[in-house]
């Protein structure tokens, strides 16, 4: 279970945006985004290849951006 603890003079709208920065850490809400609608397993399945597959190019990208970076350093 989330909890804030809110002081005597703190603003209440600043306690609700560190409710909302926890749910986002946690991952509460893309958990209640998958959930609004009825996936069906094939679709899930594919949404998690193309996930999969969006996140090899950025590791690859990342990869030749360090590999860049390093080779300036020499």
């Amino acid at each position: 279970m989330i909890t804030i603890k809110i002081g005597p003079k703190q603003d209440p709208k600043r306690s609700m945006q560190k409710l909302k920065n926890m749910l986002i850490n946690e991952g509460l809400f893309v958990e209640l985004k998958k959930r609004k609608y009825y996936a069906k397993p094939s679709l899930k399945k594919r949404l998690k290849r193309e996930e999969a597959a969006r996140q090899r190019v950025k590791d690859k990208h990342k990869a030749i951006r360090n590999a860049l970076k390093s080779e300036e350093g020499w």
